[in-house]
């Protein structure tokens, strides 16, 4: 790579296998920053399944710094942050090994240009006020954590409360010290910026994309799905609080009034790592939990429809775009409508409470119906949700001469944060 300019990637999580939610983004990220770029990642591995995927991901950089954590001992290191002051998700994801390793990094090969994955990494760029950055806030998590306190018994809605007052401090230095800084949808920009004035014209929207090549229906493969049934199927990371919950509440809540209706209905929950309360669901005897799964494409392909209930979510979701891809008609909850490039009613259906979500669903049992819903959805994936045409604009910002960061808060700028307590 040598007169390839160097680039640092900071990310909380290996990007690659790109399997979940923020890991499709990262790596998508990383792949297309490496077409230009000679890229040094530095990244903590917090699943140990993750760990024979390091050289496959060392092959595509420059060089890799991949630091295994203990997420049971990083739980436990970061309620110091209790003491400090500071966000447990800051503390969860300071170490003086991955410091030092950005700092020789940037020494060594003479970094000026970086680009920050969740806002966790930023703080490890501090010492560097001359490294051009882009931030990528992927969802304003701080909101995320406000709207897991209501859902949550004391103490732990006061310290959901208190994550997110904290978190949001974070999130407005990281912004503020950046060249630019992204979030998920326009409606996440509006939002961040309601919750912290201070970082007003500094944020775009950079949307999620859907590799349409690979998740195709011709793709399909042989069904996994027994002959007869009505197979209901929501992906993802199952060990995933809001997923969790949404499988729980489709689970008790929604199924039953389908199953009133059409006996032959089952739920299937596909992903990785289920938590006990996801796993206790097939007790029901219309559940089935998979786990794992080598290829998720034909449980998408072969079911009657896909659902997203999730109730508490941020941005777009990559299971409703994979679906969508797939050419599978998809039910989300009504507030991730507002996330979605698309037409709700033609490309997609939603509902807000237990009984439009099974009337939504029943709806889509109806099969001319939900072939030509799940063509219009592919049609749209193919039109908006392509990964190359978003990236671009990346390229865009780490080149272009944006607004300087503002490398110390300005009184005002104090004033707001102190607001908030």
């Amino acid at each position: 790579m040598t007169g390839v300019e160097p680039l640092l990637f900071l990310a909380h999580r290996l990007p690659f296998p790109p399997n979940k939610g923020d890991k499709i983004r990262s790596w998508n990220l990383l792949r297309h920053l490496s077409a230009r770029h000679a890229v040094h990642v530095g990244s903590f591995v917090d699943d140990a399944a993750d760990l024979p995927q390091v050289p496959a991901l060392a092959a595509q950089c420059a060089s890799l710094h991949a630091q295994p954590i203990s997420p049971r001992l990083r739980k436990l290191a970061s309620l110091r942050a209790l003491l400090s002051g500071e966000s447990l998700s800051g503390v969860y994801y300071r170490s003086s090994a991955m410091q030092d390793w950005v700092d020789r990094t940037i020494a060594q090969h003479g970094i000026r240009r970086a680009v920050v994955f969740c806002s966790t990494m930023a703080p490890y760029l501090d010492r560097h006020p001359d490294v051009r950055r882009v931030v990528d806030l992927v969802d304003v998590d701080s909101a995320k954590w406000s709207d897991y306190a209501p859902r949550h018994r004391w103490p732990m809605s006061w310290l959901y409360r208190r994550e997110a007052r904290t978190l949001l401090d974070l999130e407005t230095r990281a912004v503020l010290a950046a060249d630019r800084a992204l979030l998920v949808t326009p409606a996440e920009v509006a939002l961040f910026e309601s919750l912290s004035p201070a970082v007003r014209g500094r944020v775009d929207a950079l949307p999620n994309g859907v590799d349409a090549a690979f998740f195709h229906p011709r793709h399909a493969d042989a069904s996994p799905y027994p002959a007869g049934g009505r197979a209901i199927v929501m992906t993802g990371a199952m060990d995933y609080w809001p997923n969790v919950d949404a499988a729980c509440w489709f689970a008790g809540e929604v199924l039953p009034r389908i199953r009133e209706v059409e006996p032959a209905a089952r739920f299937y929950v596909v992903g990785m790592n289920p938590a006990p309360a996801v796993r206790a669901l097939e007790a029901t005897g219309v559940v089935t939990v998979t786990g794992r799964v080598d290829d998720v494409r034909p449980w998408l392909a072969h079911a009657d429809c896909a659902v997203a209930p999730l109730r508490v979510a941020r941005g777009i979701q990559n299971k409703v775009l994979e679906a969508m891809a797939m050419a599978r008609p998809v039910v989300v909850w009504q507030g991730l409508s507002t996330s979605l490039d698309a037409q709700e009613g033609r490309d997609f259906l939603a509902a807000g409470d237990a009984a439009s979500f099974s009337h939504a669903v029943l709806a889509l049992f109806d099969r001319a119906r939900a072939q030509a819903m799940g063509e219009s959805a592919r049609v749209r994936i193919e039109h908006v949700y392509r990964w190359d045409g978003a990236l671009a604009r990346l390229d865009a910002w780490l080149d272009a001469p944006l607004s300087p960061p503002l490398l110390s808060l300005t009184d005002e700028h104090r004033d707001i944060l102190h607001a908030r307590g």
